[in-house]
């Protein structure tokens, strides 16, 4: 039990410090001090109230002492020494409430003292606190973006890293693409696939395709020389046949010639 009750709160302080932001500590911190210094500071207000309080009492105890020695120096001078003495009795009670609020106004007065100078260093505190804070949190922001910025670059960060992987990922399938593609070509072409369309023929029907095509060529450039051959000769022939017999007409004409002149 005790050992999970300490993984339990291992793993609870993990989490809290996973899910606890410097910066929002930082200002429930600041908060705290200020509700602190806000009880302090109304501490002197009560304080200072209840002295005024007691000023108040005393100045009204001291008019009623004064207005009760009057009133016996009346008594006195009329001959009425019983209301003198009567007075005079009232005014020493008045007198001991005077010197009891007396003192408990000087004691007001130091709790009002120190509760006054407790405030001014609270307030500077908390002036300073605050100060620390803001720097605290600036640093805090400028390492938090450095680090973003660093993760970003180095590719460690759980964006990039998933970035990174898609990437990886696209490079993968192009390269089994491409392998795929390949293999297929070259079955096609050893002829170990059979081409449904036609279209592909493997090495060797592409070989004796060639062989084929040159021989054809090679036949009909013989024939084509043959044709052209037989061709001369036959135009040979002609040529001179057509001059024999332009010749034999000419002398033909010049023996018949005489008798157009006869007549």
């Amino acid at each position: 039990m005790k050992r999970m009750g300490m993984i339990f709160r291992a793993k609870a302080n993990k989490a809290l410090d996973r899910a606890e932001d410097p910066r929002e500590t930082l200002d429930y911190s600041y908060q705290k001090q200020l509700e602190l210094l806000q009880k302090v500071r109304r501490g002197v207000a009560d304080v200072a109230t209840s002295r005024k309080r007691l000023e108040l009492q005393l100045n009204q105890l001291n008019q009623q002492s004064t207005k009760l020695e009057e009133q016996g120096k009346k008594a006195l001078a009329l001959g009425r020494e019983d209301l003198a003495r009567e007075a005079l009795t009232r005014r020493a009670a008045l007198q001991q409430q005077v010197s009891d609020l007396q003192q408990q106004h000087e004691t007001l007065q130091t709790e009002e003292n120190k509760l006054t100078l407790a405030a001014q260093r609270l307030q500077a505190k908390v002036d300073a606190f605050r100060t620390r804070k803001e720097t605290i949190k600036a640093t805090y922001t400028a390492a938090q973006a450095q680090t973003r910025i660093g993760e970003a670059f180095s590719g460690i960060s759980e964006e990039m890293g998933d970035v990174g992987m898609a990437i990886q990922r696209a490079e993968d399938k192009t390269a089994q693409l491409q392998a795929r593609s390949g293999a297929i070509d070259e079955l096609l072409a050893s002829g170990a696939l059979d081409d449904q369309t036609g279209t592909t023929k493997d090495d060797l029907t592409a070989e004796l395709d060639r062989i084929s095509g040159n021989a054809d060529v090679e036949f009909e450039l013989e024939r084509m020389k043959a044709e052209l051959a037989g061709g001369s000769s036959g135009g040979r022939q002609a040529i001179e046949g057509g001059g024999s017999a332009s010749a034999a007409g000419g002398q033909q004409e010049q023996r018949e010639s005489p008798k157009f002149d006869k007549q």
